[in-house]
């Protein structure tokens, strides 16, 4: 991949594989559809990036094309790249070739696959191990999500979405937990068992998996991989059977103190501090720092790493205040993510209210799972529903929002439908008052909508 060419260059996944490549020597282009301080950062590691998507952005010198799941067969970069007979080459593919030589760490799970990759490369890079790393998210500021390091360690974010995750033959891998979702590629919970089976079967001999104590799902998993010989399993969670156990969690104000003790030992338990609210946090960390100890990492010191953690952009992400009021923005879009954050947000409101602004993620998880969103959403005081952003589908008929929104006025929450992202800032300045805390909350373009609402409760603040 000397002259790799990414079509949606600009997209979580894409975009990291292109950093690393680019940092590599590689002579890297693509296109996406629109700017964004993605693009521009790519652009400033070296690679050339092109706007809107036509088949002459393809380069003459091009030695492949790196496509996802996202990208149809009729882009015209793709159609043109078949004509020339250019290799076409899976995202998982590439992250595959770039793991590579290295101590693979992969983290898979239905929910804070991002999160705990992100833990991971933040702790590792603080004990001066510099890994590499492909995350599903920024840091801290865009094209962060990626670092070639001289380490030897690489961690990376492994997608179960499309099974892609199949490609990758990590030395320890991370299964969080296990749930159904992806209805547009998983028709059954039998069927997530299977990829995920599948994923544990790639681990290296005498490997490690990390996975839940604590998720039904995860047990189920361990339940049907506990037979492999050459593989170490370590459980981790609050049952009292967990490898690595957690004793507690006690929230401190936007983060938390946790105490683990590992099963079997002598050992003084260990505490440690994760500088993000909220339980499911505190069991991702955990997570984490089992993977780093399966890799040699030294327990104490991991633990104290993990406390640099300072959060991802999207996850729980402070964008302001103003009016008293403070504007947090999240990805969860799943209702068990949707519920762990409001629940991780509770603890940390005091007296104020909790308010969401909430945008549907795909026609399709909201026709399997819209009810169960609105009775997630019914953990907030308020919400206001957008809208289902798209993405990659085409709408399906009788499909639309009411369905969250009817299910969360069943559970008594005030629920207001909001059809233009023009409309939210001046309806959450209706409902905000100092003290309360207001989510924008989904995996679309919602996120865009935290400096808009700071600038409309300023202006409130100011009497404008």
């Amino acid at each position: 991949m000397h002259a790799p060419h990414f079509i949606g260059i600009g997209g979580a996944g894409m975009s990291g594989l292109a950093k690393i490549l680019a940092l590599r020597g590689a002579e890297v282009s693509g296109s996406d559809a629109r700017e964004s301080a993605t693009t521009a950062a790519l652009r400033a590691a070296g690679a050339e990036v092109a706007i809107g998507h036509a088949a002459g952005q393809v380069p003459e010198t091009a030695s492949c094309v790196v496509v996802s799941s996202a990208i149809r067969e009729d882009n015209p970069e793709l159609v043109a790249a078949r004509e020339r007979g250019l290799p076409v080459i899976h995202r998982a593919d590439a992250l595959a070739a770039l793991m590579h030589g290295r101590r693979a760490l992969a983290v898979a799970g239905t929910h804070g696959k991002t999160t705990t990759t992100s833990m991971l490369a933040v702790s590792l890079a603080a004990l001066g191990l510099d890994p590499s790393y492909a995350i599903g998210g920024d840091l801290d500021e865009p094209g962060s999500n990626a670092h070639h390091g001289s380490g030897e360690i690489f961690v990376a974010e492994a997608d179960e979405s499309d099974r892609s995750f199949h490609k990758y033959a990590p030395e320890v891998a991370i299964v969080l937990n296990v749930e159904l979702d992806h209805h547009a590629n998983y028709a059954s919970i039998e069927e997530i068992h299977e990829s995920f089976e599948t994923f544990v079967g790639r681990i290296e001999p005498g490997g490690t998996l990390v996975v839940s104590a604590d998720h039904s799902g995860a047990r189920e998993l361990t339940s049907r991989v506990s037979d492999r010989p050459d593989l170490r399993i370590v459980t981790v969670g609050e049952s009292a059977d967990a490898s690595l156990r957690i004793l507690s969690v006690v929230p401190r104000g936007m983060s938390s103190e946790v105490t683990v003790e590992p099963a079997g030992t002598d050992g003084a338990p260990l505490t440690f501090t994760v500088s993000v609210p909220g339980r499911h946090y505190a069991h991702n960390a955990v997570s984490a720092l089992a993977a780093g100890i399966a890799l040699g990492v030294p327990a104490e010191e991991l633990a104290t790493a993990l406390g640099s953690y300072r959060g991802v952009r999207r996850r729980l992400q402070l964008k302001g205040e103003a009016g008293g009021v403070q504007v947090i923005d999240s990805y969860a879009h799943h209702p068990t993510e949707i519920a762990a954050d409001l629940e991780a947000i509770r603890q940390s409101a005091g007296g104020g209210r909790v308010l969401v602004v909430f945008q549907p993620h795909l026609f399709s998880r909201t026709q399997q799972l819209g009810t169960e969103m609105g009775q997630a959403l019914a953990l907030a005081d308020a919400a206001l529903v957008l809208d289902i952003y798209p993405a990659r589908e085409d709408p399906i008929p009788g499909v639309t929002s009411e369905v969250i929104i009817d299910a969360a006025r069943g559970h008594g929450l005030e629920t207001v439908p909001v059809h233009t992202m023009a409309e939210v800032p001046e309806a959450v300045a209706a409902l905000a008052k100092a003290g309360d805390l207001v989510l924008t909350m989904g995996a679309g373009d919602v996120t865009g909508l935290g400096p808009e609402i700071l600038a409309r409760l300023a202006g409130v603040e100011a009497g404008v």
